[in-house]
């Protein structure tokens, strides 16, 4: 059976959209997706990402954990002084002096909001809480008045939601409420559910529950056995008018309901989903590259909306369709989600106008001193190749964008590599614009490279991944090189392109390396752990 495709591609609702099938979206990529391991992000990056974020329309963003350390509250608290649009929402334990905190870091937001949280399933309340139902009602009472009495707007959450008793789980519901609560979530914290008992999870509560119908009620789903996107449509179906989730489904574990796909499932099944958001579509691309340059955390190429491949067609069968109708074999449009829907080629006599509008058609928007350092580094990447493609400008940008703010970076790299070892490497970088040199030997010149790094920056690390791949084809190509360090427990993945594999590993490794410095820094003062 075929469906008729409108001409961007997108079904929309035929009829009016209406307020009541508003779906309110609640980012949490910079809370719970910053809790990846390795996924942290500077204080520089949070605020980029936060105003990405409001050009999107995104409704609510959960801009961080302010009890879980000083980096954490003052990220909160910067974002809530430049945003002026979306909610800027941060996240509190049952505890008052974690809904202080929060409340102190919101301060400034013009729409600001208390989000907190108590687990009410069996074994949370027996292992980790060692609470009785009641103890845990007093605790929702008490902690919900407490919110509601510093911010009008009040989230309360039932962590591990899916299995909580039902019948406790409306009680519970009911404290919230009645304690001030103005939206309540009711998160498939292990991704457990399933997508038809997730949505009967909702309205049952919805049904039963006394004044149900003054709150949003909110989803927020991990993604544990793949279902995170699906159980999401389903609580929004069974009643719940708002979806937390993540750009490119960053968070604990399997991580959350992948923002992009929740939104573009909502506009292109209009037909049969008749809900609607507020996002616009044309600003994910650029946010899901900025969240995989930042965090160092690649998209897979068939990722669905912003994977390298959802838009391409290799098969001679699906090329043909595609010449003679597009919709034949796209639901959606690439420039919907902002994806260029070309591949144009550029070489060393494009000039900068031309590759301003090349990273535009792309989904940047770079500032006028990241634009010139961007072109510069465009025209040595094009003297090195005879055709530069997109996404070797996107490696590019990335590449750039993720090394940024590093304090230290790679300044000089020679390698005396073949068959004849051992294999040799010298090393110059720059800390905090001090500059360090070293050379060392290895079993390889990846070995040697990063023996040299050692020397130069002393460190615990263990090395859990390298990965190295071609960003176009041909021996000009780029190296993208992903690297994945643990020191203690922290875990801080790098990123980096170069023509040269040998010059990309080492800076990887660097980047790596500076984000597991600023992940200790941000964890020594005060570790906390949670996730919905």
């Amino acid at each position: 059976m075929t469906h008729p495709v409108s001409e961007s591609a997108v079904a929309e609702p035929a009829a009016a959209k209406s307020a009541a099938d508003r779906v309110i979206v609640f980012d949490t990529t910079m809370r719970d997706g910053e809790q990846s391991p390795g996924a942290s992000m500077s204080h520089d990056e949070k605020l980029e990402l936060a105003k990405i974020l409001e050009d999107m329309k995104v409704d609510v963003i959960e801009a961080g954990f302010p009890i879980a350390s000083n980096g954490d509250f003052e990220a909160v608290r910067a974002i809530s002084g430049i945003v002026t649009e979306s909610i800027v929402c941060g996240l509190a334990r049952a505890g008052m002096a974690d809904i202080d905190r929060c409340a102190e870091a919101i301060k400034k937001a013009r729409r600001g909001r208390i989000h907190t949280f108590l687990s009410t399933s069996p074994g949370h309340r027996d292992h980790i809480l060692h609470a009785s139902q009641e103890d845990i009602l007093d605790m929702i009472t008490k902690s919900v008045t407490h919110a509601r009495n510093l911010c009008g707007d009040v989230e309360w959450s039932a962590q591990d939601a899916t299995r909580t008793e039902q019948d406790f789980l409306r009680r519970c519901v009911d404290a919230a409420i009645k304690a001030g609560a103005t939206t309540i979530n009711l998160p498939d914290t292990v991704g457990y559910s399933y997508p038809s008992e997730y949505a009967d999870m909702f309205r049952d509560v919805i049904a039963n529950v006394d004044n149900a119908d003054t709150v949003i009620f909110s989803t927020h789903c991990h993604n544990d056995l793949g279902l995170a996107v699906a159980n999401s449509l389903s609580g929004v179906q069974g009643g719940a008018r708002q979806v937390e989730c993540a750009v490119n489904g960053i968070g604990e574990r399997a991580g959350n309901a992948a923002l992009e796909e929740n939104v573009m499932a909502l506009k292109v099944r209009g037909d049969h989903l008749r809900f609607h958001t507020g996002i616009e579509t044309q600003h994910i691309t650029r946010a899901s590259r900025y969240v995989s340059a930042i965090t160092g955390f690649p998209v897979q190429f068939n990722k669905a909306i912003v994977g390298k491949n959802a838009f391409a067609h290799e098969s001679g069968i699906h090329q043909d369709g595609m010449l003679k109708d597009r919709g034949t074999y796209e639901i959606m449009q690439p420039e919907d989600v902002g994806q260029g829907g070309s591949n144009l080629v550029m070489g060393k006599h494009s000039g900068r106008h031309a590759f301003r509008e090349k990273l535009k058609d792309l989904g940047y928007e770079l500032g006028a001193n990241a634009l010139n350092e961007a072109f510069q580094r465009f025209k040595d990447l094009a003297d090195k190749k005879k055709h530069v493609f997109d996404d070797d400008i996107v490696a590019l940008v990335d590449d750039a964008l993720a090394s940024s703010a590093d304090r230290v970076q790679v300044k000089h790299l020679r390698v005396i590599a073949g068959t004849e070892g051992p294999q040799q490497a010298f090393l110059t970088v720059t800390i905090e614009g001090v500059e360090k040199s070293a050379n060392a030997t290895g079993d390889g010149p990846v070995d040697a490279v990063f023996n040299a790094i050692h020397a130069v920056i002393p460190h615990q690390a263990v090395l859990r991944l390298f990965q190295v791949h071609a960003v176009t084809e041909g021996t000009d190509a780029q190296a993208q090189v992903s690297v994945r360090l643990e020191d203690d427990g922290r875990i801080a993945t790098g990123t980096a392109a170069d023509t040269d594999t040998l010059t990309a590993s080492a800076k990887a490794y660097v980047n790596a390396l500076n984000n597991l410095f600023a992940r200790k820094e941000k964890s020594a003062p005060n570790k906390v752990a949670s996730g919905f």
